[in-house]
């Protein structure tokens, strides 16, 4: 277990190195879902957002789609539009296309995709190919290309910018889903200007404390979290387990609140991604969106509540 290690100082640092990404305490009294500023652009986008591997992954399954169809619509009327998906995740990224478009909300989203293969002319053909499974309108750009855990990163990435410079794209990242890939993430930070990282986080898997979110913070890169919940293990480690009351303190009504809470609530965090197709999960997720957040000490406490029930 990797412990939370972030102090006063270093959380006051990053505040200040992100002022554009505050914390907005007023959020549940006038219903609006957190937002989190991109710092390249200054663009605002909701701070809950909707993964999509494996549960996007339902091409002929009917009964499924039309799950994930609502759980969409719900998705975009409580407010939320980054949506992350990859060819690598089967049919998700097509299933994407296709019910945004037959729902109407299409233009409301904030496309998240990324490039799974080795190459230059193999990059580009997948790219191309993602573009046209998530529908996207000609001449529209796709909103986000990430290089998927970090797959011939600096050929697909030189190929990007061209895109971006071209308008083909509006952001570029790079992701991974794993510790042993963060000293690789940081030096591309460091290194590569990248408008966005995408990085596990969780009160299960707290490395990228040591030297990802720190590193975001100083080169200004936008971060979206994958694996807020490890997957479901962490609603394993708490099955039968009750919400402790202290929680109310900031506005948290379930554990999947309380995790997605404890993430948003580190300064360098843009966006968290739970994967669902459940409407019902759906805003129980967006619900972490609302309201107070935990500060530094109630963060701490959050965390040492996880590790004894663990």
């Amino acid at each position: 277990m990797v412990h939370f290690s972030t102090s006063r100082r270093e959380l006051f640092r990053l505040a200040l190195a992100l002022p554009a990404i505050a914390l907005m305490p007023e959020a549940k009294s006038n219903n609006r879902l957190l937002a989190r500023t991109i710092p390249k652009s200054g663009e605002s986008i909701p701070a809950i957002g909707l993964g999509t591997w494996q549960v996007f992954d339902i091409a002929g399954n009917r009964a499924a789609r039309a799950e994930a169809a609502q759980a969409l619509g719900r998705f975009v009327d409580l407010g939320g539009r980054l949506i992350d998906s990859s060819p690598m995740y089967g049919s998700a990224e097509s299933v994407v296309g296709e019910l945004s478009q037959e729902t109407g909300i299409h233009e409301r989203l904030f496309m998240a995709t990324k490039v799974w293969t080795r190459g230059r002319d193999a990059g580009i053909r997948q790219m191309e190919e993602s573009m046209r499974r998530m529908r996207l309108a000609p001449g529209r750009p796709l909103d986000l290309m990430q290089v998927h855990n970090l797959v011939d990163a600096k050929t697909h990435l030189a190929v990007l910018r061209e895109w971006k410079a071209a308008g083909r794209i509006r952001y570029l990242g790079v992701t991974h889903y794993h510790e042993s890939a963060h000293a690789e993430l940081e030096q591309l930070m460091r290194s590569i200007d990248l408008d966005f990282v995408q990085i596990n986080y969780s009160l299960a898997e707290r490395a990228s404390e040591k030297r990802l979110l720190g590193a975001a913070a100083d080169t200004r890169t936008a971060v979206i979290i994958n694996r807020p919940f490890a997957e479901g293990a962490m609603f394993r480690q708490v099955r039968d387990k009750p919400l402790p009351g202290w929680a109310a303190e900031f506005d948290c009504a379930s554990w999947a609140q309380f995790f997605l809470k404890w993430i948003l609530a580190h300064p360098a965090v843009t966006c968290a991604i739970p994967g669902t197709r459940s409407a019902r999960h759906v805003e129980d997720n967006l619900g972490a969106g609302l309201g107070r957040l935990p500060d530094e000490a109630t963060r701490r406490k959050m965390a040492r509540h996880f590790d004894a029930l663990v």
